[in-house]
C-alpha cells in the first residue's frame, strides 16, 4: 500500500477508483523495478518504456490479451507472466488513469 500512496503523492488531485487502486499496487509491486509507474519520474531501467506513455504506442485496452496471456516480447529482462482477469481489469485501469 505504501506504494499505491506514493503513485497517489504524485497526483494527489486524482483519487484513483477502486480498480485503478489494485492496478496502481499490482504495477508498483510488480513492474517499478524496471518501470516508471507513476505520472512522473524514469524508469529504472532504460529501455522500460514509462507507463504514463504505453498510450501513446497503442491503446492500452490492446494490452489486455497479452497481460492474460503472458508478455513475452517486453524488454530483455522483463520476466514472464500472466494476470489473472482481474487484475487486467485492474492494470488496465490504472493505466487508462496515466492518458490523461
Amino acid at each position: 500500500m505504501l506504494g499505491t500512496a506514493l503513485l497517489l503523492q504524485q497526483n494527489p488531485a486524482r483519487a484513483l477508483e477502486p480498480h485503478a487502486q489494485r492496478g496502481a499496487a499490482f504495477v508498483q509491486s510488480n513492474c517499478a523495478r524496471c518501470h516508471a509507474v507513476g505520472r512522473v519520474g524514469s524508469s529504472p531501467l532504460a529501455e522500460a518504456p514509462p507507463f504514463r506513455t504505453l498510450h501513446e504506442r497503442y491503446p492500452v485496452e490492446n494490452l489486455a490479451e497479452a497481460l492474460a496471456e503472458g508478455i513475452t516480447t517486453g524488454h530483455p529482462s522483463m520476466p514472464e507472466f500472466s494476470l489473472d482477469p482481474g487484475q487486467v481489469d485492474d492494470v488496465i485501469a490504472y493505466l487508462k488513469t496515466l492518458e490523461k
